[in-house]
């Protein structure tokens, strides 16, 4: 996330940008007691309290992230001025995830011949195979999967979704909204991604062509494009509310 998010704020300045080291997934180890997903939404809130206590703040995230932003929303709605959604994994249970088939649209011989014996899952991991996304998978996807637990998360996951439903929200969600989802994401797929559409009034939902679940490495300048066009309508959302209203 800070490696997609970070080049957006280059001509954005005011904004202060927190990524959570979430439990399992790097430094924070995955302590016992988190066994559902409502204790990992738990922690996500605490430490909002910590670094922000009463603030208001804007949301994003990416996958299993997006999930827990939709989690945010619905645990702390009132408090957030914006939400973006990358690739989110609605669906927790994998079984009933609706899929398109797995599929590379564009082959490419440098960058298969560039993959040591090690990397060689990696040439299903992208729709759209290219040096730039092998030396993206080197800088941020394989360093972050080698630091992961996977033996917490694997444990983590057996508990598949929050105690509520994320698309039952107390209101609509009044602040602008960004869905990203791949029309060849064979990880998360498209479809369930729609179904939250109708609690974001204010929501851009888009469908991107040559792009899995790493759509913000495969179709970058979408992503930068949409995100910021986001992020200046949360900046022009914040301005324009009253006084004591926000």
């Amino acid at each position: 996330m800070l490696a997609d998010m970070e080049p957006l704020f280059a001509g954005r300045p005011g904004w202060r940008r927190i990524y959570p080291d979430l439990p399992g997934m790097g430094r924070t180890p995955g302590a016992d007691w988190i066994s559902h997903q409502d204790d990992v939404l738990e922690v996500v809130t605490h430490f909002l309290d910590m670094v922000s206590p009463g603030q208001r703040f804007v949301v994003a995230g990416s996958s299993y992230g997006g999930y827990l932003a939709l989690g945010l929303v619905h645990r702390l709605g009132s408090r957030i001025d914006g939400l973006a959604v990358t690739v989110p994994a609605i669906e927790r249970d994998r079984a009933k995830r609706r899929l398109p088939p797995k599929q590379v649209l564009v082959v490419d011989a440098a960058f298969l011949g560039a993959l040591a014996p090690e990397e060689s899952p990696v040439q299903d991991a992208f729709v759209v195979q290219s040096m730039e996304a092998l030396e993206a998978f080197r800088a941020y996807v394989g360093p972050a999967f080698e630091a992961a637990d996977h033996a917490f998360l694997d444990r983590l996951f057996e508990s598949r979704a929050f105690s509520f439903d994320v698309h039952d929200l107390d209101g609509a969600f009044p602040a602008p909204a960004l869905v990203l989802a791949a029309r060849q994401d064979a990880v998360v797929g498209y479809r369930d991604a729609w179904g939250i559409l109708e609690a974001f009034p204010r929501a851009t939902f888009a469908v991107l062509d040559r792009a899995g679940h790493a759509l913000a490495i495969e179709q970058r300048g979408l992503f930068r494009s949409l995100m910021g066009e986001w992020l200046d309508r949360v900046r022009e959302h914040i301005g324009s509310a009253p006084t004591g209203v926000r």
